[in-house]
């Protein structure tokens, strides 16, 4: 029987235990799984916690997840195909889901799947090396709870451990003698923090975005956003200002390239995030920037030079937990022997076609429909539920030109379950007015 190492319990890994427990229910025989959590439970990113810097173990903080976040994307692009929204909480629910009611949704999948049993939690992994003579990698992990270290073997390797949890932290001067809060949006934990204060942004990510809506929504003065090579062009509040790039920082004042300058109490850093194995060895160690298309990873999955190591997830991302469903799906089948990978040739030609259309890719349309074609191309030959590509890709084109028209109001907006084709309803309270980020909160009646 083989033997199968997942490392990382986060969406990516509930993937990959689902697809097996989905074959094992349609009489297939599984390999013998062992999925490491450093974390004490599943969920990865989804796991909310005070916690900044070090763990309770002294481990790094898995954690980039803040209170009062709720999904800045509709959940009908992220559902699913084998298990709704609408099958969890009994009824359908509004498009813009709080941290919580996500991370609940994720529980009630790992749960129905029975994948907790493959779970090995506070375990975090120190080393993995492949073996050319027996064909296997050996797995070091570090039973953190327990403080014992241990080695097993295993015929494959998925990493399932995410890109957003090792902070890029560029420098600027004047950082060291700033007299005010600096910090990276990885460590940024409660918007309420930064009520009353002027806050200064770097970045034009998703999280420089939503952080910066956050702060605007719980009572900060003023948001300023500086961008490095392009603002990010919404109609923000009167009190939100986008500036070029910052140059430095005297005291309490920032001064940027155009000349122009603005005294803040707060410098939040949303400058993305590093990928980081540092239980890899070079030969087997992804490096890539935060792309699309990462080159080295046949269909954006198999470690082209050893494809026994699967990645999952580690393209950036419109579409989430339904990509990785379909890289988990595609990966399954491979360990399953149900699919046969091309020579080393074919598969590098695949990624250097995939790559080059990525190149020519002018918007987030164009990125959108061409993360679509991925997905779909994975599911074409897998057993995975219909799923509606292009429904999703048209659902995305929906909110993008609804955050264009009210980006901070794109969240009143509802859509059509892409699986059960059920119509959402629209949530109860503005999300400008929707203090309570619980779930209680979320899923009551109107």
């Amino acid at each position: 029987m083989p033997k199968v190492a997942i490392i990382g319990a986060g969406p990516c890994g509930i993937s990959q235990l689902c697809a097996f427990a989905s074959a094992a229910a349609k009489g297939a025989e599984i390999p013998e799984l062992a999925c490491y959590e450093k974390q004490g439970g599943f969920g990865g990113l989804w796991n909310y916690t005070w916690r900044t810097g070090a763990d309770e173990f002294g481990e790094p903080m898995h954690c980039s997840m803040y209170r009062y976040l709720w999904s800045n994307g509709p959940k009908e692009c992220l559902e699913f195909a084998d298990y709704t929204f609408e099958e969890h909480f009994g009824k359908a629910i509004a498009s813009y889901p709080p941290r919580a009611v996500l991370a609940d949704y994720l529980r009630g999948r790992v749960e129905k799947a029975g994948a907790q049993k493959y779970m090995r939690f506070h375990h975090a992994v120190r080393d993995v090396r492949y073996s050319e003579e027996r064909g296997r990698f050996r797995v070091t992990a570090h039973d953190v709870k327990n403080n014992k270290i241990s080695a097993e073997d295993f015929d494959f390797v998925v990493v399932a451990t995410g890109h957003f949890s090792v902070p890029n932290t560029p420098h600027f001067k004047g950082f060291e003698t700033f007299n005010g809060r600096l910090l990276h949006a990885h460590d940024f934990r409660d918007a309420l923090e930064f009520k009353g204060k002027d806050i200064l942004i770097i970045g034009t990510s998703y999280s420089a975005e939503d952080i910066g809506s956050q702060c605007h929504k719980y009572g900060a003065k003023s948001v300023t956003c500086s961008h490095r090579t392009a603002p990010m062009g919404f109609h923000w509040p009167d009190t939100w200002k986008e500036v070029p790039l910052l140059t430095k920082v005297e005291g309490r004042t920032a001064f940027f390239k155009d000349g122009s300058k603005k005294d803040v109490d707060a410098i939040i850093l949303c400058t993305g995030y590093l990928h980081h194995f540092p239980f890899l060895p070079d030969e087997l160690r992804l490096q890539t920037a935060n792309r699309l298309w990462p080159l080295n990873l046949y269909k954006g999955v198999f470690w082209e030079d050893n494809p026994k190591l699967m990645y999952l997830g580690m393209q950036d991302q419109f579409y989430t937990f339904t990509m990785f469903d379909a890289q988990a799906w595609y990966a399954r089948d491979y360990m399953l022997g149900k699919i046969k990978l091309p020579p080393l040739a074919e598969m590098r030609a695949h990624s250097a076609k995939w790559r080059a259309r990525e190149e020519k890719l002018a918007d987030d349309e164009q990125m959108i429909w061409f993360q679509g074609d991925n997905v779909r191309e994975l599911l074409s030959e897998t057993d995975y539920p219909d799923y509606d590509v292009e429904g999703v890709n048209k659902t995305f084109m929906e909110w993008e030109h609804h955050k264009h028209e009210d980006i901070m109001g794109y969240r009143n907006n509802a859509y059509r379950s892409l699986v059960t084709g059920n119509m959402q309803p629209v949530h109860h309270t503005p999300w400008l007015e929707a203090m309570d980020d619980s779930m209680e909160s979320y899923l009551k009646s109107g």
